[in-house]
């Protein structure tokens, strides 16, 4: 059954769609990180860490905003270890020191467009088939559009995707709307507390025939990207965007065993 959900309903009453808890969840075991070099298409290295369960339920893929890096999630990740989920967070080649740094950016050495930045993203896919499990895309701003892209047009190897601030970002304007309407994976959606991103959001929203499809309104606080899930940037907001995100990710389909 499609469903729009509207932020709000779960960010007051904590509630989310039907499915597990993952409170409910059996412990995930040992939890570890070690970091993860890969090679894109075009030759360019990445900078990665890994985020290891020992009883895995999915595999996400972490990709940050502009002027930021992989330890945008050196909080996030831990977290969603805990609730059960392996996770991969790379410095793609747009990025800056947002978070303390992106090795792949320095490396690169000089700026490049959005679009340019999709074969990181593909290449973290790439490596992610390999450890056999369903892979969730979960982007921050112009790399949430970039994961919408992803999952449109990779939809046989996406179990879900989480989009944190999408929007039109690329030269083409019309880009990131004809890929919502192929995307048919669930996929939830949140912005900051922000008429545009809201609005931008809402678009992705009406445009995919998803059939689970969770448009979250932040109520309290609400930032821009994935940021809104830390504490010390969204006081208010952090912890019913948490709530959203685990019971939108209790849907996603665990891996046979």
């Amino acid at each position: 059954m499609r469903a729009a959900v509207l932020a709000g309903l779960l960010a007051l009453g904590g509630c989310g769609p039907p499915g597990q808890s993952t409170a409910n969840q059996a412990s995930p075991g040992r939890i570890s990180a070690e970091p993860v070099t890969l090679t894109t298409a075009d030759g360019v290295k990445i900078d990665g860490v890994y985020t290891q369960v020992e009883h895995p339920r999915a595999l996400i893929l972490l990709f940050h905003q502009d002027r930021s890096g992989k330890d945008e999630y050196a909080l996030i990740a831990p977290r969603l270890a805990q609730a059960g989920y392996a996770s991969l967070r790379i410095d793609q080649r747009v990025g800056g020191d947002l978070f303390g740094g992106n090795l792949t950016a320095q490396r690169l050495g000089k700026r490049v467009g959005y679009l340019e930045a999709k074969p990181d993203l593909i290449a973290a896919l790439d490596w992610a088939k390999t450890k056999k499990l369903p892979v969730i895309l979960w982007g921050s701003s112009y790399s949430a559009s970039l994961a919408l892209l992803l999952a449109s047009e990779r939809p046989q190897e996406v179990a879900a995707v989480l989009a944190f601030s999408p929007g039109e970002y690329f030269d083409d304007r019309q880009l990131l709307a004809r890929a919502a309407a192929k995307i048919r994976v669930p996929i939830f959606v949140t912005s900051a507390q922000d008429g545009r991103e809201i609005d931008a959001a809402r678009a992705v929203i009406d445009a995919a025939p998803a059939e689970t499809e969770v448009h979250f309104v932040p109520k309290l606080g609400g930032v821009h990207g994935s940021s809104t899930l830390l504490r010390e940037r969204n006081p208010e907001g952090a912890e019913p965007t948490w709530k959203a995100v685990l019971a939108f990710l209790d849907d996603v389909p665990a891996p046979t065993r």
